[in-house]
């Protein structure tokens, strides 16, 4: 077979021509023919894709580096990864064809892949010795190269002449079990470190060639969900309610417990929650489009459940339980955060993507997506733990507002009762919620980080470019560490609040003093969960590292009792208790004293002979003072008593009347003498002898109504009440009618609201509640039964 471009001097091999001429056609592989010399020298025409084209090549499966570390074992790692790396590279430098060929048909190459994604070190795995560089570098090769297999994998087209048809390529892929979901799963947890838009679209391509994948998806959510359930029976607990996908067993209050269960399971259960929350994360963070296959399973509501039932049981048996090793408690306690920030990482992404991603993009029907999240967001006020770890790291506030601000027809009275159950939240569950909400969304999304990949032997996710040249470089997680908050110099919390803070921490870290603690709390908002991960991290503050990790706390200054500055009337008397050591107790008795009647103590008159005592004493005193005629007893003379003087000054007012002004204006006003008024006296003597008539009248009234008439009185407080109603703006109330007019001519409203409102108040006068208010009686005993 000739090439249209091959000249006469122009020789290359067969296999060549062919793949020049499949070039110039430009035909999908999985349409190509091929013609290959037979078995006894014939010439035979294949497709492209077929077993016998396969290259007859052992791929070892993958085994990890050995734990202790021996040099025959480490040598022999060195060996077995290298005859691994050297495979992959050959297949990526096969052409198209044969690469496809060897992948589809040589199941020696499907084992060594699925023993890598198996076996591989993880960055959260149990802490190992040290391991030498040389290791470190031979894990990275063969990290690199099952990434870029993988890579070219899922890849249908690498060129304009080398490609195939997508649906084909679906087949191919799916029926083969090139890709999984599990496999889909292991490969964001080990590559999704730097290599995240690589995977998304890697994954997305294999769901969008192959739709088929979305129905396995569906068929795994509930394996993941059986994770949860399978760890909540080992703790003896289970998920109440509607999160419940079956009875509680009868034997279920036999099971181990998280404290009573042995130290094995109890790290085995953590380091398993620990993968599969970090693995699930993984997933749905690089590929989104699986977070409505997760919410249709109501993955959400039982992620929450699961949350609050398990993570506080999980937290005592680490803080409670006495571990062997110390390095031990912490790791647990490590591993437990980052699952806790994984799951609530996990609620937002699901959150986010299915309800507030389609109304910030203005879909159809935002209403019901904003429904639905007001919805969820109300379902978490019954999880308490769950709802405050969320908000502390998403703010449910912020989402509301954006809520408010893109449908401004949502319910204000839903919002704010929403709102004010997460601050009562915050409350029941004894914390306090941070000044500061930016430094907490910048936290770690993963405890773990640097330190978790150096304690598995460096092995962290490496970064892979998209061409075979490109260089690798570690992606380690940068994290910013939440500073100091605006505090200012008090505490914000009591001192019992801060001794429990203080408990908890000691309860892990009990080396600690409890003043560096208290300079740590003080430092990151008096957060305890950020406090322990800091110190476990090394990730302190420059000025919190100069500290001594044993400092005490400081001591108090005893302030001065009360009882010195005190100041009362009974003290030092007889019964000064604070003053005196004895007191005479015969003095005290409690009720009536002994030997003493109701009779005896009545016809007691000891307190009348004290009287009659204290008056003789002021009598006797009288007596023997010496009073001299004409003078008092106080030795003052009455010859020197003068009337005169007293008289004089009776009717003026000396200075009573002075005015800074015109003083003749408060003078008596002028009268005119009987003797000058002449012809006007008898119009005087008249009008003299009303007044006295007129007065001597009201004062014979007022003299004879002792009391006043109780009608008057009504028309006056009447009156006084209309004058207060109408200054205050009320109007007076209408009266009742319902009489109305005669049957059959038809009633006015008022008639009848009027009717219906005696209907419903009936009760509260006349006799309709008899019955009920004698029971009331008969229970306080006011009339016998």
């Amino acid at each position: 077979m000739r090439c249209p471009e091959e000249t006469e001097d122009c020789h290359i091999t067969t296999e060549t021509r062919e793949g020049a001429a499949m070039a110039c056609a430009r035909v999908p592989l999985d349409e190509q023919q091929v013609t290959e010399p037979g078995p006894l020298g014939k010439e035979r025409t294949l497709p492209a894709l077929h077993p016998d084209r396969k290259e007859e090549r052992c791929f070892v499966p993958y085994k990890p580096p050995p734990e202790d570390g021996s040099p025959a074992e480490l040598e022999q790692f060195l060996e077995h990864a290298k005859f691994i790396t050297e495979d992959l590279e050959w297949l990526l430098a096969l052409p198209h064809d044969k690469f496809w060929c060897q992948v589809v048909f040589d199941e020696s190459l499907q084992r060594c892949l699925d023993s890598y994604l198996h076996h591989a070190p993880r960055g959260l795995d149990i802490a190992t010795p040290p391991i030498s560089s040389a290791v470190a570098d031979m894990q990275r090769s063969v990290h690199r190269a099952v990434f870029l297999t993988f890579l070219r994998m899922a890849t249908h087209k690498e060129s304009k002449e080398n490609f195939f048809t997508p649906a084909v390529f679906g087949e191919i892929i799916y029926d083969n079990f090139l890709f999984d979901i599990p496999k889909m799963l292991d490969l964001c947890m080990l590559f999704g470190k730097g290599n995240g838009q690589l995977l998304h679209k890697m994954i997305e391509n294999i769901f969008t060639q192959q739709p088929s994948y979305y129905g396995d998806l569906d068929e795994t959510v509930p394996t993941v969900l059986q994770v949860f359930d399978t760890i909540l029976d080992k703790c003896g607990v289970q998920c109440e309610g509607a999160a419940a996908m079956e009875p509680m067993k009868l034997n279920a209050h036999k099971q181990p417990t998280a404290m009573t269960m042995s130290q094995q399971e109890l790290v085995d259960i953590i380091l398993y929650l620990c993968d599969s929350t970090t693995t699930i994360h993984a997933f749905l963070e690089i590929f989104p489009a699986a977070c409505s296959s997760f919410h249709s399973h109501g993955f959400l509501s039982r992620l929450t459940s699961f949350y609050d039932t398990s993570v506080p049981d999980l937290e005592k048996a680490v803080r409670k339980r006495n571990l062997e090793d110390k390095t031990l408690r912490e790791d647990l306690w490590k591993r437990l955060s980052h699952s806790c920030r994984k799951m609530v990482e996990m609620a937002h992404l699901l959150l986010h993507h299915t309800c507030l991603q389609p109304i910030l993009e203005g879909r159809e029907n935002m209403l019901t997506f904003a429904e639905e999240l007001l919805q969820y967001f109300t379902s978490f006020l019954a999880e308490k733990r769950f709802l405050v770890d969320y908000d502390e790291q998403f703010p449910i506030a912020d989402d509301v507002s954006l809520l408010q601000q893109a449908l401004p027809a949502i319910d204000e009275t839903r919002t704010s009762y929403l709102l004010q159950g997460v601050e009562g939240a915050w409350d029941s569950v004894g914390r306090q919620k941070p000044q500061g909400r930016a430094h907490n969304q910048q936290a770690s999304s993963a405890h773990l980080g640097a330190a978790g990949g150096a304690a598995a032997g460096g092995f962290e996710p490496q970064e892979v470019s998209e061409s075979a040249g490109g260089s690798v470089r570690g992606a380690e997680a940068l994290l910013e560490v939440p500073r100091r908050g605006n505090n200012g110099e008090v505490c914000p919390l009591s001192a019992a609040e801060l001794d429990s803070l203080l408990s908890c921490i000691k309860d892990l870290l009990p080396d600690l003093g409890e003043g560096f603690l208290l300079a740590c709390l003080e430092e990151y908002d008096y957060n305890t969960e950020l406090v322990i991960n800091n110190i476990l991290e090394d990730r302190l503050a420059p000025h919190l590292d100069t500290l001594d990790r044993a400092l005490p706390r400081p001591v108090k200054e005893d302030l001065p009792t009360v009882l010195n500055n005190r100041s009362n009337v009974f003290d030092d008397d007889e019964f000064d208790v604070f003053r005196r050591d004895q007191v005479d107790m015969s003095r005290v008795w409690k009720g009536r004293r002994e030997g003493e009647g109701v009779r005896e103590m009545l016809n007691d008159k000891q307190h009348i002979a004290e009287q009659k005592a204290r008056y003789l004493a002021y009598e006797t005193v009288v007596d023997e003072v010496e009073v001299v005629p004409g003078e008092s007893a106080d030795g003052f003379s009455l010859d020197d008593y003068d009337d005169e003087y007293d008289d004089t000054y009776d009717v003026n007012q000396v200075g009573a009347n002075d005015l800074d002004g015109d003083s003749l204006l408060n003078r008596r006003p002028f009268t005119v003498p009987q003797i000058l008024r002449k012809g006007v006296k008898e119009e005087y003597e008249v009008q003299d002898d009303e007044e006295e008539e007129e007065d001597a009248l009201q004062n014979n009234t007022n003299r004879d109504q002792f009391v006043q008439d109780p009608a008057l009185l009504r028309e006056r407080a009447e009156a006084r009440r209309a004058t207060m109603q109408q200054r205050k703006g009320f109007r007076p109330q209408r009266p009742s009618n319902v009489v109305g007019q005669p049957k059959g001519q038809g009633q006015s409203l008022e008639t009848f609201l009027d009717r219906r409102k005696k209907e419903a108040n009936k009760n509260r006068t006349a006799n309709h509640n008899r019955r009920s208010m004698a029971d009331r009686k008969r229970n306080k005993g006011m009339i016998p039964s």
